[in-house]
């Protein structure tokens, strides 16, 4: 399947930047897009301009690091840089060259190491873009029932039975748990992370409560802290912040969990077929989720919260688009209506406008300022 537009984007930053990192999950198609870019430079040598830093051979290229890296012109592609952090003081030298003889590729599943590294050594020299898996906007609106059952990772979509998806999922959690949990350089327990991470399904679309999931699992709050920060630097998990204002008002103050991955989520819930989705006590969480996944990545606004009063008025995502703040409502129901909540945070959040954004075929309006949408129209073109 063809990913054109993040194609575009990669390639226009590396136009502009020295660096450009693309972080994202393992598994979400970062060394296949990094592949097709390469091949569509001329003069690229996968022999010397790229490296894998999984495998042991291109491990070893990089033993003198400056002796391999100097002479290189053109694109250079390095795969997994989480594994070699102290490569990154070498690329802002080489970066800082005149002429900018070489640009640099640079691909990663995130790692405490990583973002400091990146973020320290790299500073105004490098665009770092997130990638995840599959977007409606790429599948297309008839697939996104699809999209939402087996999640966005490629070979959970793509997969030509529903059972080989599931069983994909369950490797991925599983080496996760096993395996990238240590290459990535968390020094937590697998049994422990897969404990919380099960947990952590039934509160998706919750507040955080740390106290309550630690006292569940016999562990301290901050080690439940750190298992979730775990899971969110490596784009599993989304922590959605609470917006904030002096209203007089008692608002809520503690961030929102969401699986970023449906089809993730549905596996730790034990869900195994549409039949079983629909009927699943969670079902209307995991497509709020779902949805509101899929408008911060086409929207990528500049800020993100949900708003909500304790014992009072919500919005499930408040969003500054292009100077304008759009609130977010996620229903999945046939014909969604206008709420008493939605007028009152609407006028408390001062929103220019509200969508009501559902599964159905047609937009209509509720209210003033308020109008139901479709999830595929939501999303850009």
């Amino acid at each position: 399947m063809q990913r054109g537009q993040l194609l575009q984007r990669v390639q226009q930053f590396l136009r502009n930047f020295p660096c450009v990192a693309l972080l994202g999950p393992r598994q979400s198609g970062k060394t296949t897009l990094a592949r097709q870019i390469a091949t569509s430079e001329s003069g690229f040598d996968p022999a010397r301009n790229y490296f894998d830093l999984e495998d042991p051979l291109h491990l070893g290229r990089l033993e003198n690091p400056r002796l391999a890296l100097e002479p290189l012109r053109g694109l250079v592609v390095i795969d997994e840089v989480q594994r070699r952090p102290d490569l990154f003081p070498l690329l802002r030298v080489l970066a800082d060259r005149p002429g900018n003889p070489a640009r640099f590729l640079i691909l990663g599943s995130a790692s405490p190491e990583l973002s400091r590294q990146s973020a320290e050594s790299l500073a105004g020299r490098v665009e770092t873009i997130e990638m995840h898996g599959f977007t409606l906007e790429e599948v297309s609106a008839p697939a996104q029932d699809t999209l939402w059952r087996r999640g966005s990772f490629p070979r959970s979509f793509l997969a030509a039975e529903e059972d080989e998806s599931a069983a994909w999922r369950r490797n991925f959690i599983q080496t996760f748990l096993e395996r990238d949990l240590a290459v990535l350089g968390f020094g937590l327990s697998p049994a422990l992370m897969g404990r919380f991470w099960a947990m952590l399904a039934h509160y998706h679309a919750q507040v955080w409560n740390g106290s309550e999931i630690a006292a569940a699992l016999g562990i301290a709050p901050n080690t439940a802290r750190a298992y979730l920060d775990a899971l969110e630097q490596t784009f599993l998990i989304r922590r959605l912040q609470p917006w904030h204002a002096n209203l007089g008002k008692r608002l809520v103050k503690t961030p929102r969990i969401y699986f970023r991955d449906s089809g993730l989520f549905h596996s730790l819930c034990g869900v195994a077929s549409e039949a079983a989705l629909l009927t699943h006590p969670k079902v209307g969480a995991s497509w709020e989720g779902f949805a509101l996944e899929e408008i911060l990545r086409a929207w990528r606004p500049a800020q993100a919260w949900f708003y909500a009063v304790h014992s009072g008025p919500e919005m499930d995502l408040v969003m500054e688009v292009d100077g304008r703040r759009i609130g977010v409502e996620f229903k999945r129901a046939d014909a969604p209506v206008a709420t008493r909540s939605m007028h009152r945070a609407k006028a408390d959040a001062a929103l220019d406008e509200v969508w009501v954004v559902y599964p159905g075929p047609r937009a209509y309006e509720l209210a003033a300022g308020i109008t139901a949408r479709p999830l595929a129209e939501c999303v850009p073109a």
